[in-house]
């Protein structure tokens, strides 16, 4: 790809803080490269159908979008969907188990900004090959029957990887922005809207009324062209309960925000993480948070379409030091449970749902 680092001359008013201009694929021709199977279409469809039915209340079953914090390491995490395809199987009278694929990491001020930013960890930048990588792998997880999630982030990624994404998030950070309400807005896949860092869930339920709304936006196409899109809306927003200053998956927390839902006539079906803010950046307290979400589950609520958990093969997390190896299947971004109380979790959840049945 063509590289031009910039020189700037006296009479120049743009681009003055740009110090290097790359040329990026198109996602038609990584599309191209990489295409996607009709078998793998097919599965892309139907579990998104399977996800809607789940947030609609027509399935019974509760939608699980677990995995790694983030992706750093494409063979750890082939290792890791091939073990979650054996508890997707057992667990699929139950559980929608959707693994979750995060490329992009939203950063309060600075830090490694996920595999498709710098996917050689050391600050090159190599966008290009981090695109590629992650439709790869994203092509690799589908085919062995997993769907994939991830948080839509960048305005412009989506375009290249969105047609194997089967469960999409908008992050806390972004919930209140008005492009990604946009972008969502136009997204094939269901789409969760994280409350606030705060805890404020009125700005999810804002974001899920504003998603469903048309609206036009500036993008490049598939052909890289700068294009006006009209969206038709998406109507399988939600809020996901992700915790603020304090946890917010109690009962009435989860009853408060189906007030709010249904005061503005939308579907009374949400999602709860069990990171971030409601595990308190205590990672082990995720299976504390799920104790407690089986319970009201078994207690007849019927709010809670989905859960969220962070998990990797190895638990924990680790720094990224240069010249030192790297733990394999340990994250390198928010702590995660280990693979063994992935199974307890997943085991757990699965005996709470019977009483759904």
């Amino acid at each position: 790809m063509k590289q031009i680092f910039l020189r700037h001359s006296m009479n120049k008013t743009d681009e003055l803080r740009t110090a290097r201009i790359e040329s990026l694929v198109t996602p038609a021709e990584l599309a191209q490269r990489h295409p996607v199977s009709a078998s793998v279409a097919e599965h892309v469809i139907a579990s998104r159908r399977r996800i809607e039915k789940i947030l609609n209340g027509e399935d019974r079953r509760l939608l699980v979008v677990i995995g790694p914090c983030s992706i750093h390491d494409l063979d750890a995490a082939l290792d890791y969907a091939k073990r979650l395809k054996v508890l997707r199987d057992k667990h699929q009278d139950r559980l929608e188990i959707v693994m979750r694929t995060y490329f992009e990491k939203p950063r309060t001020v600075v830090g490694w900004k996920g595999l498709i930013s710098d996917p050689d960890l050391n600050g090159s930048y190599r966008v290009n090959h981090g695109i590629e990588l992650a439709r790869k792998l994203l092509l690799q997880v589908n085919e062995l029957g997993v769907p994939t999630a991830t948080e839509f982030l960048d305005m412009v990624i989506g375009q290249f990887i969105a047609d194997l994404i089967s469960w999409g998030a908008i992050g806390a950070r972004t919930t209140e922005s008005q492009i990604h309400r946009e972008m969502a807005s136009a997204l094939s896949c269901p789409v969760g809207f994280k409350n606030g860092t705060d805890g404020n869930t009125h700005i999810a339920i804002d974001a899920i009324r504003a998603s469903r709304a048309s609206h036009m936006f500036l993008s490049p196409d598939k052909n890289g062209q700068m294009t006006i899109y009209q969206t038709s809306g998406n109507p399988y927003g939600h809020i996901i309960m992700r915790g603020g200053k304090k946890p917010n998956y109690h009962a009435e927390d989860i009853a408060a925000a189906c007030d709010t839902l249904h005061e503005f006539d939308l579907p009374e079906h949400l999602v709860v993480d069990f990171s971030h803010g409601n595990c308190q950046k205590q990672h082990r307290r995720q299976l504390d948070v799920c104790d407690e979400i089986c319970q009201q589950i078994r207690s007849g609520s019927t709010a809670i379409a989905g859960i969220m958990a962070e998990s990797f093969l190895k638990e924990g997390t680790q720094k990224v030091v240069a010249g030192q190896p790297i733990t394999y299947g340990q994250s390198i971004t928010d702590p995660c449970l280990g693979w063994e109380d992935s199974e307890l979790l997943l085991e757990k959840l699965a005996s709470a749902v019977d009483s759904r049945f």
